[in-house]
């Protein structure tokens, strides 16, 4: 780390007051896990056998796997990986997590009520690369996905010791991998390396977003509750359209006759059907019946089934849950129910969902990597925020002011706005008294 980055020697738990030592559960000099341990040991012998259910009784169906998967009785375990299969959900997760990717996490040093911005290593990590195995973009989008779907985002912040306040990296852990436990009033986290080491850390070494439901501890699973019904639907959907396109989009039939037939009658034209009638490379083949047989057709379509739409239902469900217009994520009907326009509709985006969580990462990143009072850590969202180049262009020129109207930003600082150099006489602000045309910030 550079002695002359601000925002790197920060304090670690500026809450707490002090950085604790928890690397890992050998550490012989940590009494405040030796304690813990000793503890938990003890109360999980007092539970022993009060709630325990065998692995062999976790069935499909059953209370164990239930608690495992996120299904409940009569409906189809939901996992990370099906819920990904759900189109809207992997269009969903996969934009929230782009745009958090884009936005720039700013870096300041704090004097009085004036912010500074500064790019210093703090800076680079959260916002080029985050671990030497992740770059920033790659690191956000991860996290977004596990806030998203497992209702907590974990990134582990290592320092060059047990002590130091300085940062050397960020290493965003997937939420499966990582339990936070309650000691003394503070959190700590149990980690499960990919080299299948434990360690277990304090919460000033940990950035933990919760989402919704947060009760101390953790924030409600998306996948075992809210996006649990949606998906499950989406999935029996998905199996019985591809049923149908396996089968040649042949119906269901009854084959009637007023003859008398006996079992083995029955099974043998039954046999003979499926086999040549059944399956997509007979989908095409004739059907040809005699002896007084007639066809039935007794299942539905699959306008019948109203496929379709049960599938723009769960299209809207899914973008009502995570907070996206059903325009960003390819339902085009019915947008223009949702504001007017779709620059409107994309500040409203960035406002109110993108909103929420750049909210709760920036504070939780500024109470763990900054410095109170002397340095801090906020989104820049312009990024998402700017309109197109003509309205640009004239907010741009009322900035920089004309006759009579004095500006209020100087010409580089717009300069800068579009990635442009400064020019010389551009840090001038114009006072609104020259006439328009001789003034070189609006010419």
């Amino acid at each position: 780390m550079h002695g002359d980055d601000p925002c790197a020697c920060s304090s670690a738990g500026t809450g707490s007051g002090n950085h604790r030592d928890m690397s890992t559960p050998n550490n012989a000099g940590s009494s405040i896990l030796t304690e813990w341990r000793a503890r938990r040991e003890a109360e999980r012998a007092a539970a022993q056998g009060t709630h325990t259910i065998p692995i062999s009784e976790m069935e499909p169906g059953s209370e164990g796997y239930s608690w495992l998967t996120g299904s409940s009785p009569g409906r189809r375990a939901v996992s990370e990986r099906n819920a990904l299969a759900v189109g809207a959900v992997y269009a969903s997760v996969a934009l929230i997590g782009g745009a958090l990717g884009q936005l720039m996490l700013q870096t300041y040093t704090v004097k009085d009520t004036l912010k500074t911005p500064v790019q210093g290593d703090l800076w680079y990590m959260l916002n080029e690369e985050m671990h030497p195995r992740w770059s920033a973009a790659l690191g956000w989008d991860f996290s977004a996905q596990s806030l998203l779907l497992h209702g907590n985002l974990y990134i582990r912040i290592h320092r060059p010791t047990p002590f130091s306040v300085n940062v050397e990296s960020l290493e965003p852990i997937h939420p499966l991998r990582c339990t936070p436990l309650l000691h003394e009033d503070r959190l700590i986290y149990t980690i499960v390396n990919l080299d299948g080491t434990v360690e277990t850390i304090d919460q000033d070494d940990m950035l933990h977003v919760p989402g919704p439901g947060f009760d101390g501890l953790r924030g409600m699973s998306q996948i075992r509750h809210v996006l649990r019904q949606p998906i499950s639907t989406a999935l029996a959907a998905n199996d019985v359209g591809e049923n149908m396109l396996t089968d040649g989009l042949r119906p269901d039939i009854v084959l009637q006759t007023d003859a008398k037939v006996d079992r083995d009658q029955v099974k043998l034209l039954r046999d003979q059907w499926m086999e040549r009638y059944s399956g997509l490379s007979n989908s095409n083949a004739p059907v040809v019946i005699g002896g007084g047989l007639k066809v039935e057709k007794i299942s539905m379509t699959a306008a019948d089934a109203q496929l379709l739409d049960r599938e723009k239902l769960t299209v809207e469900d899914v973008a009502r849950i995570f907070g996206v217009p059903p325009y960003m994520i390819g339902q085009m009907e019915k947008q223009t129910s949702f504001g007017k326009g779709l620059e409107e509709l994309g500040t409203s985006f960035v406002r109110y969902t993108l909103g929420r969580h750049m909210t709760k990462i920036q504070q939780e990143a500024s109470r763990k990597l900054a410095t109170r009072g002397k340095t801090s850590i906020a989104y820049d969202p312009s990024a998402l925020l700017k309109g197109d180049m003509t309205s640009r262009y004239a907010a741009y020129r009322a900035a920089l002011g004309r006759a009579g109207e004095p500006g209020w930003m100087r010409q580089n600082e717009v300069r800068q706005l579009e990635n442009l150099p400064p020019a010389p006489d551009g840090d001038k602000l114009f006072n609104g008294t020259v006439d328009a045309q001789s003034n070189p910030a609006t010419d």
